[in-house]
C-alpha cells in the first residue's frame, strides 16, 4: 500500500478569480467542480498522473494572516525566461514579496492576488523537465523526519536528505519535486495551502489511514462528519487530505 501526491489544496476568498490567475500563470485549463471549488490541471491531462500535481482552489472566508508553510516554485529555462515570467505574472496581478530572502538571492519571491507566496526560480538543470511547477515546497523544522515520514507515506523516491533540505520525486522520474525546507518559524495555525494524497485503485482508504497513523500521522481537530475523505496531519502538524482511490 502507498499513496501518491495528486494535488495541492489552496484556500481563497474568490476561487474563480484565483483560478484564472494560476491557470494563466501555468498555462493550464480550468475545471469548476461546483460552487466554491475550482480545479486546475494541464490541458489534456488525465488525472491522476505524476507528470503534474494539480491545484484545487477552495473558497473559504478566513483571511490570510501568516506566511504559508507550503508554496510553489516555478521553473524557468533561462534568465531571460525568468525575467519575462516575472513581468507576465505582475501583469496578471502578482506582486513582489519579502519573506526575509534578502537582496542577493537569484530567485524572485512573489505573491499571487490573494497573497499566497511563490518563487520564480532562476534556471536550474534539475528542474528542466518538471513542467511549469518545479517543486512544491514545505517549510519544516526537521527535513530528515519529514523525508522519513513522506518517503514511507508515498511511493515517491527520496533524492536528497540533509539537516536543511530534503527532496522527493515520483518514482517514475516525472513531474515536480516535493521539497522540505528547514525554516526557523514554527506552525501557528491551520495551513491555507496543503497536500492532497490518494491511494491507488483497489486499496482500502481506512487501512491506508491506519498505516499513515502508524508512520506518525495524527488527527487534527476538525469535524470530518460531512466529508468523504480523511484529514490527517504529518509529524509537524501540517494538515493533508487522504482522498478516495482513483
Amino acid at each position: 500500500m502507498a499513496t501518491r501526491l495528486v494535488q495541492i489544496n489552496m484556500k481563497a476568498h474568490g476561487d474563480t478569480a484565483l483560478g484564472r490567475f494560476w491557470a494563466a500563470a501555468l498555462g493550464w485549463g480550468i475545471d469548476s467542480e461546483g460552487p466554491g471549488v475550482t480545479n486546475l490541471e494541464p490541458v489534456g491531462f488525465a488525472y491522476p498522473d505524476p507528470t503534474a500535481v494539480c491545484i484545487d482552489i477552495i473558497a473559504r472566508p478566513e483571511p490570510k494572516t501568516v506566511k504559508n508553510r507550503v508554496h510553489l516554485d516555478l521553473a524557468t529555462t533561462s534568465t531571460a525566461h525568468q525575467a519575462e515570467l516575472v513581468a507576465r505574472l505582475k501583469d496578471l496581478g502578482a506582486t513582489l514579496a519579502d519573506v526575509g530572502q534578502g537582496d542577493d538571492v537569484p530567485w524572485t519571491v512573489m505573491a499571487d492576488p490573494e497573497g499566497n507566496e511563490f518563487c520564480v526560480l532562476e534556471p536550474r538543470a534539475v528542474y528542466q523537465d518538471t513542467g511549469p511547477i518545479a517543486a512544491v515546497v514545505v517549510d519544516c523544522t526537521d527535513p530528515r523526519e519529514m523525508a522519513r515520514f513522506w518517503g514511507e507515506a508515498m511511493d515517491w523516491t527520496v533524492h536528497e536528505v540533509t539537516d536543511d533540505h530534503a527532496t522527493m520525486r515520483s518514482a517514475k522520474g516525472v513531474g515536480p519535486y516535493l521539497e522540505f525546507l528547514r525554516t526557523p518559524d514554527t506552525k501557528s495555525m491551520w495551513n491555507r495551502v496543503h497536500l492532497d494524497v490518494s491511494p491507488y485503485p483497489g486499496d482500502d482508504p481506512a487501512a491506508e489511514a491506519a498505516r499513515l497513523h502508524a508512520l506518525g500521522a495524527t488527527d487534527p481537530d476538525f469535524d470530518q462528519s460531512a466529508i468523504s475523505w480523511t484529514i490527517l496531519a504529518d509529524p509537524e502538524g501540517n494538515e493533508f487530505c487522504l482522498l478516495s482511490p482513483r
